[in-house]
């Protein structure tokens, strides 16, 4: 084909030189690398659309919707950070600002004659008999002190311009969030507008240019014009604390310590594969680094390798497990607790525990079964007046021997059968053979029957929390699937009494839960909530969408970004702070906490070459 034939280039080459080597003597002339430079793409020609269309309200090109808004007004005062509302939005905004510095003898000038002006207008009032007028006289005194600071230097005028442009995928998105961005506003008092007909020239002045082709401006002096900076974002970073994540909305570290805010407790919800198991034994690793101990409740031994990893304790709690917990252990006191409140609050909790593995019991029934755990304990010389530390614990076998005894207890005693002598003997009726004495500890419940998972939770949390009054230090406490104690109302209300009273001895729980709506469910629920200062919610299904906002309070771009995470991402709620937080670990870490299961297998292919 002749080069000619392509009509680009005969307007670039011209007529040229015809010669008997027809058309090549005009590339000679030219030069093939100024034909290159003629006829290369520049960087220009990519980024620019292929075609915009331009409304009086809005822009549309390459699939979005665009539209510019401009401040008309201000309230008297403006406050500082009074844009980080604007943002801290989930969605995308430009903020364009423009500072025009004003003559400031013709500012002095303008504010002279003023002046005059008022002060003529307030005499004229006055021979007039009318009565004082405050807005006048507030008036005259601002320009009187305007005057005078800048009189003296210490002040400057500008002339202020400030656009916000919105995009979004629809004109039904992008109207949407206009209502939203001047509600944030309007609350400020701060008047927007649209910048109608002007929209392309909004656009400009969101362009990395410098041009302030809409020139919408208002005079403010240095006061109220250094509130627009600096950028308020929600930022969660601390001198003191462990690395959390990234913070999606400006990319700084999320670092803080659990333990200084109100209370160390915290809520992850999140659905099965968000990753919550994962950021969870990521903030174990690092705590453990910060030098806490940590004691997990794990219902499906997600965290035997991570204990394995930190030669950490591994007690597998079942039937035919040699690891044994016995509830009516009372060897362990707190330092500071009166002996004879402990006890009798630890029979309050065996009643409670009792509830767990039996179900409600009658008035009746709970008095009998008070005045028939105190007999077991005095069977083996234990009472609330004499000393019982030391002394060998009995056994829930007991507790079944003395209610056969006492007239109503039968009952009671008939259904503990199964747990004394049934087919759960194995489990309860044993004596205490664990030690938690190591800095990670981690108790499997995983080959529990359904039913006896409650029960497990139940006896695990209560040792612990024997255990955690006995020495103060800080801790963290992993409660994970806690909608299994949630089912039951006893141990749901053992649950919040230690989110309560947890602070007072210097430790942190988190609960861990898929099962929203069973959580939500209990009268309990949202009470551990909110006695939590740490809420963070990862990826949730539709369903549960509707309670998780009306619980957390959740605004409708918070409810949509949960709905859109990816996995290892989540809505961070750390007191009054909002982030959204990637989870990030290094490959070590990815290496002892993961939970894929191809990972997993050639972990253990590996091990087992090494052996």
């Amino acid at each position: 084909m002749a080069l000619f034939d392509f009509p680009f280039l005969k307007n670039i080459l011209g007529k040229g030189k015809q010669s008997s080597s027809g058309p090549v003597s005009s590339i000679e002339q030219i030069g093939a690398e100024e034909l290159y430079q003629k006829t290369a793409s520049t960087f220009r020609d990519l980024v620019t659309p292929v075609g915009m269309e331009i409304t009086p309200s809005l822009l549309r090109f390459s699939d979005k919707v665009v539209r510019t808004m401009f401040i008309a007004g201000y309230p008297k005062f403006l406050d500082v950070g009074w844009l980080s509302p604007i943002i801290n939005v989930n969605q995308t905004i430009n903020i364009s600002m423009f500072f025009h510095p004003m003559d400031t003898e013709k500012i002095l000038e303008n504010l002279r004659k003023k002046a005059t002006q008022l002060e003529a207008q307030m005499i004229g009032e006055q021979e007039k008999g009318l009565i004082r007028n405050p807005m006048l006289e507030t008036a005259l005194q601002d320009i009187e002190t305007l005057r005078d600071s800048l009189t003296r230097g210490e002040d400057k005028m500008f002339y202020v311009s400030c656009y916000f442009t919105m995009i979004a995928n629809d004109e039904k998105a992008l109207n949407a969030l206009e209502a939203q961005i001047t509600g944030l506003l309007g609350q400020k008092m701060v008047e927007l507008k649209q910048a109608v007909f002007q929209q392309f020239e909004g656009y400009e002045a969101h362009m990395p240019l410098g041009n302030d082709n809409l020139d919408i401006h208002q005079p403010l002096n240095i006061g109220p014009a250094s509130t627009f900076f600096p950028f308020i974002s929600s930022t969660l970073m601390t001198n003191k604390g462990i690395f959390y994540g990234i913070n999606l909305q400006n990319n700084t570290p999320v670092i803080f310590d659990r333990f200084s805010l109100e209370n160390a407790n915290a809520v992850v919800f999140a659905k099965s594969g968000a990753g919550k198991s994962y950021a969870t034994k990521l903030e174990i690793i690092r705590s453990l680094m910060q030098g806490q101990e940590v004691i997990i409740i794990d219902p499906e031994n997600e965290y035997q390798h991570l204990a394995e990893a930190f030669d950490g304790s591994f007690f597998r709690i079942a039937i035919d497990s040699q690891d044994h917990m016995n509830p009516f252990d009372v060897t362990t006191i707190g330092q500071d607790e009166d002996p004879v409140s402990a006890f009798r609050q630890h029979i309050l909790d065996i009643v409670g525990l009792i509830k767990v593995m039996i179900g409600e019991l009658t008035p009746e029934h709970e008095a009998i079964l008070d005045q028939a755990i105190k007999q077991t304990y005095a069977s083996r010389d234990i009472t609330p007046d004499t000393p019982f530390l030391g002394k060998e614990p009995p056994l829930m076998e007991d507790l079944e021997t003395v209610l056969e005894t006492m007239e109503g207890g039968k009952d009671i005693a008939s259904k503990l059968y199964k747990y004394t002598k049934g087919s759960f003997a194995g489990f309860i009726n044993q004596p205490t053979t664990i030690n938690v004495g190591n800095r990670l500890t981690v108790f499997s419940i995983r080959d529990l029957d359904e039913e006896l998972r409650p029960v497990a939770m139940y006896i695990i949390l209560g040792h612990i929390w024997n255990l955690i009054r006995k020495e103060l230090k800080p801790r963290l406490l992993i409660v994970d699937e806690a909608w299994w104690l949630m089912k039951n109302n006893d141990g749901a209300n053992f649950l919040l009494s230690m989110a309560k009273r947890g602070r007072k001895y210097y430790l942190g729980l988190t609960t861990i839960t898929q099962d929203v709506d069973d959580f939500l469910k209990s009268p309990y629920g949202k009470p551990i909530i909110t006695n939590s200062s740490i809420q963070f919610l990862m990826k949730q299904a539709s369903s549960a969408m509707e309670s998780l906002g009306q619980v957390f309070s959740l605004t409708p771009p918070e409810q949509e970004t949960l709905t859109n995470l990816s996995v290892g991402e989540g809505l961070l709620f750390a007191g009054p702070k909002h982030v959204i937080v990637k989870v990030v670990s290094s490959y070590t870490e990815d290496q002892i906490i993961t939970t894929d299961p191809s990972q997993l297998l050639k972990i253990k292919q590996a091990k087992e070459q090494a052996e």
